[in-house]
């Protein structure tokens, strides 16, 4: 069990929450090998947490598929890669290397399953949002993934579409081919209520800091974006964790494309705040009686 772990971090504009993270990685209960820092261009960086891991730092915004090519150079039997707003629980490397043995795949603490045909949403979130017990099988993870060295070949194996966006997609590209090539699942460990310590998430700072403007889920495009990455794997045949009617009994009755990537109504109703705010309180209300719209 006691194998060893690469961590890969990633810095942008989120640098002031390195240190907290640090932190968290430096208390796990199984020490990493090496941590690696892939620095995204957008603030500077501490030149005392610098001394603390292995940096690489690029001139421009390369999105967030560069650093599952800065992987590349770890050394570890594992990579945990970490978004920059996750902080995780002190025995998360220990529950993943658990996970592992029982559920080999790829591991994440949030899981997404994808419960409509042709568009991202509606999903269903498994993980630090919405906490499980057991070992659950996803369809794709984030904010945290945990997956043996040698499938990162798998990742580069088949190259993502040209006109592929450098900000999205990836999560979904890495759960793909290691169902293609390899025939992994993808899963989120146990994130028990009663032990925050092996969570891969604490969601004191998940909420917090997820939520900020700056995040890229935060961004108007982005659900577009989303949707066209979603379309793109789909085609190629992904196959989802459930069948259509499981997926058609979660999700209830789904309408159009989504009216979050119609880019003209969003140009109507977002220089009117109050009338946004208003429009997106009533399809959150609409989502909670499996309306999707």
């Amino acid at each position: 069990m006691w194998e060893n772990i690469s961590v890969v971090l990633n810095a942008y504009r989120r640098t002031k929450y390195l240190s907290k993270q640090l932190q968290a990685i430096e208390l796990q209960t199984i020490k990493p090998t090496e941590i690696l820092l892939w620095h995204n261009a957008g603030e500077d960086i501490d030149p005392r947490l610098c001394r603390r891991v292995v940096v690489a730092s690029c001139n421009h915004n390369l999105g967030v598929w560069a650093r599952f090519a800065y992987a590349l150079n770890a050394k570890g039997d594992y990579i945990c890669l970490l978004d920059d707003d996750t902080i995780p629980g002190i025995r998360w490397f220990e529950n993943c290397l658990r996970t592992m043995k029982t559920h080999e795949g790829l591991l994440g603490t949030r899981g997404v399953r994808f419960l409509a045909k042709g568009r991202y949403t509606p999903i269903e979130d498994v993980g630090w949002r919405f906490p499980n017990e057991q070992v659950e099988r996803v369809d794709i993870v984030g904010h945290s993934w945990f997956f043996k060295r040698e499938w990162l070949s798998t990742f580069w194996r088949e190259l993502p579409p040209d006109k592929h966006s450098l900000f999205v997609g990836e999560d979904m590209h890495f759960s793909y081919t290691l169902q293609k090539f390899l025939g992994l699942s993808t899963y989120v460990p146990p994130h028990p209520k009663s032990d925050l310590e092996l969570w891969g998430s604490l969601p004191e700072f998940g909420n917090k800091f997820g939520q900020e403007g700056i995040a890229i889920s935060m961004q108007p495009e982005t659900i577009t974006r989303f949707n066209e990455a979603w379309k793109y794997y789909e085609a190629r045949g992904f196959k989802l964790t459930l069948n259509a009617l499981d997926r058609s009994r979660k999700a209830g009755f789904t309408i159009g494309s989504g009216v979050q990537q119609n880019s003209k109504l969003r140009s109507i109703l977002e220089p009117h705040p109050r009338i946004f705010k208003y429009a997106k309180a009533f399809r959150k209300f609409l989502t909670r009686i499996k309306v999707n719209i």
